[in-house]
């Protein structure tokens, strides 16, 4: 169906791009080398529409622009050098024309790519996908990991001996079934347990949730998280390590405790009675924790959850790297392992779809504690931390992280980052402005955030919003 001119208007209304949705100006050309690579990167993204001729910056004005002076000719083109068909639309605006190029989604399974590279998209540029990634689009349409079996041929007693049933009805605030059949249709609704002929076979989900002893489940112990609390601030000398057993969901209230009783505490004077409050709030260890086990590759072997608690910052590490690039955290959300993230969202374990690391950086927030930290290795994604630092210590990539994270969260409140507002985060008065206008700029200038009205010269009443919005 033709783009027309009522769904553009639509289209740019939008609060923001998405994975779907992608403006250009295109003022005085639009090479066909570069709508080759962002059809590719569309399509990778499950497919969308690249809008020329219209700016990206609110409230995104039409331009114009001269691109696919030939759209017939150019969608012959791309189907030749792509293989897949695009539609192209010339929209006729009194501002200026408008081309919309409509780009399908890729195949189940096959990411596309132009001149050898596998593209997606990143803010306003195109970058190579990420081992990780690609190995996630091979991989679909393959049993998933939590849909293997665990087990085989195990009797209903054995399932019931082998799993904490009990556990899963109390979590979801289920009366326990009278009967043990009731329990089983109920674990074989939710594919914890298979029928298999005069059996059940338990799955990697079942197994992995509630397991009364991993070990029983043979390699599945290897999934266990593992605690290591160190002595002081590097990993020079280990105090403890204690590895889980159970299964994630059954184990997971006592884990966060667990973790929580490891991190420094400072004792607290408050009318008159002195108390102990630890280094972090419950919900940021809660909810990094639970990222860090839902979204874990467990396709790569010798590698689990590890949580390393030192003096001054706590290291959540899981096996993969994410879906989501780092910097879009707060504001996107793709899960790898899409059962096991709903049902432990159910179970409680862990909140709302996509608002977890919302909720870690409203917890440093509100704590006045440094910014997390994400990083990304080969095998790892890991989310530091940090414990209280006053402000004067905080080094230039310890406010700029925290500046952008707090641009991308007013972001999706709907609310602009001020002066006023940074000050606040900071914990600061009214007299430091000045240091935070240079936080500011300094977060401009490293084009992670930009100021929300282009042109703007007040550098005290500016507003800013992330680079993506």
């Amino acid at each position: 169906m033709a783009v027309s001119r009522e769904q553009l208007d639509e289209w740019r209304s939008a609060a923001s791009e998405d994975q779907h949705l992608e403006f250009k100006a295109a003022r005085s050309s639009f090479s066909g080398e570069k709508l080759k690579e962002y059809c590719v990167a569309l399509a990778n993204e499950g497919g969308g529409v690249l809008i020329l001729g219209v700016a990206n910056d609110p409230p995104r004005p039409v331009v114009g622009t001269p691109a696919c002076n030939d759209p017939n000719g150019m969608v012959a083109s791309l189907l030749n050098s792509l293989g897949f068909l695009v539609e192209i639309d010339v929209i006729a605006h009194p501002d200026g024309r408008v081309v919309a190029v409509t780009v399908p989604p890729r195949p189940r399974g096959l990411p596309y790519s132009v001149d050898g590279k596998f593209l997606m998209r990143a803010g306003e540029s195109l970058v190579p996908m990420s081992q990780d990634r690609l190995r996630s689009i091979f991989a679909e349409g393959q049993p998933d990991w939590t849909a293997e079996i665990a087990l085989r041929g195990m009797s209903d007693a054995d399932v019931v001996q082998l799993l904490d049933t009990q556990s899963f009805f109390d979590m979801l605030k289920l009366p326990y079934p009278a009967s043990r059949e009731g329990v089983i249709d109920r674990f074989a609704r939710e594919r914890l347990i298979l029928p298999a002929g005069d059996g059940f076979d338990i799955t990697n989900l079942g197994a992995i949730l509630f397991a009364k002893r991993l070990e029983d489940f043979g390699d599945l112990a290897r999934k266990a998280p593992r605690v290591i609390v160190y002595d002081g601030k590097s990993k020079v000398k280990t105090k403890r390590e204690q590895t889980g057993s159970k299964g994630y969901a059954i184990a997971f209230e006592g884990l966060v405790q667990f973790v929580a009783s490891q991190t420094p505490a400072n004792e607290v004077i408050e009318q008159a009675l002195r108390t102990e409050t630890r280094m972090f709030p419950n919900i940021m260890l809660r909810e990094t924790i639970a990222n860090a086990l839902i979204h874990q590759d467990f396709m790569l072997t010798g590698v689990s959850v590890m949580i390393e608690v030192f003096d001054d910052r706590v290291e959540i590490s899981n096996p993969g790297q994410p879906s989501v690039e780092v910097a879009r955290f707060i504001d996107e959300y793709r899960s790898r392992n899409e059962r096991l993230a709903d049902l432990m969202r159910r179970l409680g374990v862990c909140e709302e779809k996509g608002s977890g690391i919302d909720k870690v950086i409203t917890g440093a927030e509100a704590f006045q504690l440094p910014a997390p930290e994400f990083r990304v290795d080969n095998v790892r994604t890991t989310c530091i931390l940090h414990g209280h630092k006053p402000f004067a210590s905080m080094n230039r990539d310890d406010r700029i992280r925290a500046c952008y994270q707090h641009c991308c969260l007013r972001y999706v409140m709907r609310e602009s980052t001020t002066n006023q507002s940074l000050r606040k985060r900071f914990g600061l008065p009214d007299d430091k402005a000045e240091p935070v206008s240079r936080i500011l700029k300094d977060t401009v200038d490293d084009d992670l955030i930009r100021p929300e009205e282009a042109g703007s010269s007040s550098r005290k009443y500016a507003r800013y919003v992330p680079f993506w919005a």
